[in-house]
């Protein structure tokens, strides 16, 4: 016997749930990385006007210009590594909420496979004889597509993390050149 409209429609309505569960979900995480990105920038915006005021005194208060521009040289350091300190925490939550969204992607596709292939050993249990070649063909193509899935992910993976890398990278040259031209200007 064949599925009943009632077993399909049941399964619609549990791949429809779970898709709706899985877009809450993200959709939190989404609004909890925008709130620490506004978090991040009003404490840094509160910071830098507060530290932007005391060195405008500092550089004001200079009595020669030999003073205002070890002075200028001495808060130039600071201010690189606080921008690169920046960045990095940027860099943080963004990681984070792609390994969130990763981690709830994977988990939908893994039981959405999983239900798949419940059906599919449902439907084959009650298919005619003669269709063994057709499910059989359908059950190798659901599994060459999750073999692509997995590779792509691997891929994925991969890239962000050679991206993560060369950012890490820019981010300690900057930050040499920045040392070394402090201390430039300090001589």
């Amino acid at each position: 016997m064949f599925t009943t409209p009632e077993q399909i429609s049941a399964a619609t309505k549990s791949a429809f749930d779970a898709h709706l569960t899985m877009m809450t979900d993200l959709t939190q995480k989404a609004f909890a990385s925008v709130e620490k990105l506004i978090e991040l920038n009003l404490t840094v915006a509160k910071t830098s006007l507060e530290e932007s005021n005391a060195a405008t005194r500092e550089l004001l208060a200079a009595k020669d210009p030999q003073q205002l521009i070890a002075l200028g040289a001495a808060q130039a350091q600071p201010s690189a590594e606080k921008a690169l300190a920046y960045v990095r925490h940027v860099a943080s939550i963004a990681s984070e909420v792609q390994g969130e969204f990763t981690k709830a992607a994977e988990a939908q596709i893994a039981e959405a496979s999983r239900k798949v292939v419940a059906m599919v050993d449902e439907v084959s249990k009650n298919a005619p004889s003669g269709s063994e070649n057709a499910i059989a063909m359908f059950k190798s193509a659901l599994g060459n597509a999750t073999a692509g899935y997995e590779q792509f992910t691997r891929s994925t993976k991969q890239a962000v993390a050679t991206m993560e890398g060369n950012v890490n990278n820019a981010v300690t040259q900057i930050s040499e050149v920045a040392a070394k031209t402090t201390r430039a200007a300090r001589k």
